[in-house]
């Protein structure tokens, strides 16, 4: 795993993270799109972080931090590259943002039906909470 480059993407990389999350993301949302990510990545430059190994995109995930809430969104690895450390090691560097940020706990929005990726969170040290559950509001079509 030494040769994963672990870094902040920047807008010159978005039209690539998207086609990659056709790859190796569970299903497309509604944010999917080339201006959603760039408001991301101009309002938050930290927060959409990239793994690259061998020039090529291994995973990505967004670690979104709001002042006061950690928020994981889009950890995602091409198929080619799972189970071999390229999730973990993004979740590091989100988790390592978070606590340079002041940020105490983190949460990850998991598709219920997607249960490799249950597997992942889990060996990562999260775990659900039945507690809550996710309300929505399409602001936008």
């Amino acid at each position: 795993m030494n040769d994963l480059a672990i870094r902040a993407a920047a807008s010159a990389d978005l039209d690539a993270v998207l086609a990659f999350w056709k790859v190796a993301a569970e299903g497309i949302s509604i944010s999917d799109d080339r201006d959603g990510v760039e408001r991301l990545v101009v309002r938050d430059p930290g927060a959409l972080i990239l793994a690259e190994r061998s020039g090529e995109l291994a995973g990505t995930v967004i670690a979104g931090f709001d002042g006061w809430r950690c928020h994981l969104y889009r950890l995602a690895v091409h198929p080619d590259q799972r189970r071999q450390g390229v999730g973990r090691a993004l979740l590091t560097a989100a988790e390592e943002r978070f606590v340079q940020l002041g940020g105490r706990r983190g949460d990850a929005m998991v598709l219920n039906r997607n249960e490799l990726a249950h597997h992942a969170w889990h060996a990562a040290g999260y775990a659900p909470e039945p507690q809550w559950s996710r309300w929505v509001k399409h602001l936008k079509d």
